[in-house]
C-alpha cells in the first residue's frame, strides 16, 4: 500500500536516503480546502514528503472558509489517507478546535489514526475563531472565554480517555459518566498534544505549559523568546517541550534562531498544486 501513487501521472518523488535528522524538525502546514480539498492530494503529498525527507505533515482542520466556496476535506480522513501513504512522518490536526468538536470523538479519531500510522501522531487544539463562518453559521459558541473554558474540559476528556480507565466527568459544558475507551495509544503511550496560542502570556501559555508544544500563531520570531521563557516559568524541570513555528516563506534559520523546536512551511492555498508539489520536492534546507 505505501507503494502506491496516489494521483495518477504525477511522477512520484525519488526517496533520498538516509534522511538527516537534526535537532530541528521540518514540517509541512498543509490547508485542508482549495487545491488541497482532497484526501488524495493530501496523501501524495505526504508521500512525497516523506520521500524528500520532511519531518511531519500537518493540516488545517476548517469546514467553510470565509474567503468564499472552495472544495474542503475533513483533516481526520486526509490524514488516514496520508498514514496509509507513509511510514515514517509524524502526522496530526494543527490545529482542530476542540470547542466546536465533541472531544470523546476527537478522542476516538485521534487513537484510531494513532493505531493506523503506528504512533506517528500529534493532535494540535486550539479555539478556534469565529471570525468566519465556522462558528456563528453553526450556531456554535463565539466567546472567547467560554471556548477557553470548553478547551479546558474538552482536554482533561481526552487526556483522560487515552488512559484505557473508565472516565467520569462532570463540567459546565461536557459530562461523561463511567465510560471506558478502548484500544489506548498506539505502545500505549500518550499522543503528544500542541496547543496555538495568538499570545505570549496569560491563559493560553499555560495552557500550553500542561501540554507537549505550543503553536504561536500570529507570532512573530522576535517575540519567541519572551514565549519560551513564560513556557518556561510555568513548567520548571519539566520534560522536553515542542515550540512549533509555521512560516510562508523559507526562514527556518530564523526560527531556529530563536528557539523553536519545530519549523512548519505552509503551502499557499491561493496558488495551483503544482507550486506546492514544487516547495514539497525541494525538500527542507536543513
Amino acid at each position: 500500500m505505501h507503494a502506491r501513487s496516489w494521483r495518477a501521472g504525477v511522477p512520484r518523488a525519488a526517496p533520498q536516503a538516509p534522511c538527516s535528522f537534526g535537532w530541528v524538525k521540518y514540517g509541512l502546514h498543509i490547508p485542508n480546502f482549495g487545491p488541497f480539498g482532497s484526501a488524495r492530494v493530501v496523501a501524495d503529498l505526504a508521500e512525497r514528503a516523506e520521500a524528500s525527507c520532511w519531518d511531519g505533515v500537518f493540516i488545517w482542520d476548517h469546514i467553510v472558509r470565509r474567503e468564499g466556496d472552495y472544495d474542503v476535506v475533513d483533516p481526520w480522513v486526509a490524514l488516514s489517507a496520508a498514514a496509509v501513504a507513509t511510514t515514517r512522518v509524524a502526522l496530526g490536526p494543527l490545529v482542530t478546535p476542540l470547542p466546536r468538536r465533541r472531544p470523546w470523538n476527537v478522542a476516538k479519531a485521534a487513537v484510531s489514526l494513532d493505531h493506523l500510522s503506528e504512533g506517528r501522531v500529534v493532535l494540535g487544539v486550539g479555539l478556534g475563531t469565529p471570525r468566519g463562518p465556522e462558528f456563528q453559521a453553526f450556531g456554535e459558541e463565539t466567546d472567547a472565554r467560554v471556548r477557553g473554558d470548553m478547551l479546558d474540559e474538552a482536554l482533561t476528556i481526552v487526556r483522560a480517555a487515552w488512559s484505557g480507565k473508565a472516565v467520569t466527568f462532570a463540567g459546565e459544558h461536557y459530562r461523561v459518566d463511567g465510560v471506558r475507551f478502548l484500544p489506548r495509544p498506539y505502545r500505549d503511550r500518550a499522543i503528544p498534544i500542541w496547543a496555538a496560542t495568538e499570545s505570549v502570556q496569560g491563559r493560553p501559555v499555560r495552557r500550553a505549559a500542561m501540554l507537549d508544544g505550543v503553536f504561536p500563531f500570529g507570532i512573530e520570531t522576535a517575540r519567541l523568546p519572551l514565549l519560551a521563557n513564560a513556557v518556561s516559568r510555568a513548567r520548571p524541570g519539566g520534560p522536553p517541550f515542542e515550540i512549533v513555528g509555521v512560516s510562508k516563506k523559507d526562514d527556518a534559520d530564523v526560527w531556529e534562531a530563536a528557539g523553536a523546536t519545530w519549523w512548519l512551511r505552509e503551502l499557499p492555498w491561493g496558488q495551483p498544486l503544482e507550486v506546492s508539489e514544487a516547495l514539497v520536492a525541494d525538500g527542507p534546507r536543513r
